[in-house]
């Protein structure tokens, strides 16, 4: 199990956009993490005021970090950051509100030197809200003068 310390210390993602604020799971080939859906998120301001749902993106987005954070992790390449280099065949099956636990879920299909693609499953409860395949990119420090090397 990993808590928002450790997260930190291998994802370079910060408040607003850290979206996992537990790992409860995380081998070689897998990993499972938990967002709690607040109402007070920031983006619930803007995306449907009044009938608030979390945007799909940011569900994406939440399975791209675990699914960067076990490539980091399985590597031993803490420092580094995992770029999101492709989203294939992403599907939205229901909407996520506020005050849903969100189960983040990740399994790494292939790896490379340079390149990972991981299945990722987003469920509230028993409902699957997000599916999709992804696919980082990453080497060595990244920085704005190097991030064309990538």
């Amino acid at each position: 199990m990993l808590e928002r310390k450790e997260i930190e210390s291998l994802l370079p993602h910060r408040e607003p956009f850290l979206f996992i604020d537990r790992v409860l799971e995380i081998g070689d080939k897998t990993g499972i993490a938990v967002k709690k859906v607040l109402p007070t998120e920031y983006y619930f301001r803007g995306h449907f005021p009044g009938e608030p749902v979390m945007p799909a993106v940011l569900l994406v987005e939440a399975l791209a970090q675990l699914g960067g954070l076990l490539e980091l992790r399985r590597r031993g390449l803490a420092g580094r950051i995992c770029y999101l280099a492709g989203i294939d065949s992403a599907r939205f099956r229901s909407p996520v509100f506020p005050g849903d636990m969100l189960t983040l879920e990740v399994k790494l299909l292939k790896a490379r030197k340079r390149f990972a693609v991981s299945e990722g499953r987003a469920r509230v409860g028993d409902r699957v809200v997000c599916e999709a395949t992804l696919m980082f990119a990453y080497k060595g420090e990244v920085t704005r003068d190097n991030a064309e090397a990538l």
